[in-house]
């Protein structure tokens, strides 16, 4: 645990959080500042920087990331009409807290991925 990480806290239950889906290695919870009907964070209860840290230190648990992410997207509803699955990874990637996480985001049309 860092214990000055945003979602280190989370985990610990420092911070409150709206829990939509737990298991022994991840969590998952509303964005507080959704961007679309459905926007869930998944997060690795370890810590780890971003996506190219966990990927490289525990592949099994960059597993467990995925599959909790389709978990979530299968418990809101999501599968039929799709759903995005987003890493921001770095400064220049948009991340803001440096502890990996996936932004599951559905329930309207996404439209394009990136804009010009």
């Amino acid at each position: 645990m860092d214990n000055d990480c945003l979602f280190c806290r989370i985990v610990a239950g420092e911070i409150p959080a709206t829990v939509v889906h737990e298991t022994d290695t991840t969590l998952a919870f509303r964005d507080i500042d959704p961007k679309a009907p459905v926007h869930v964070l998944v997060i690795p209860k370890e810590h780890h920087p971003d996506v190219a840290a966990i990927a490289n230190a525990d592949p099994a648990a960059t597993a467990d990331l995925l599959a909790a992410a389709a978990a979530v997207a299968e418990a809101e509803g999501l599968l039929a009409d799709g759903y995005r699955l987003i890493f921001n990874s770095g400064a220049h990637g948009g991340q803001e807290v440096f502890h990996v996480h996936a932004h599951v985001l559905g329930g309207r049309p996404l439209g394009p991925m990136v804009s010009r």
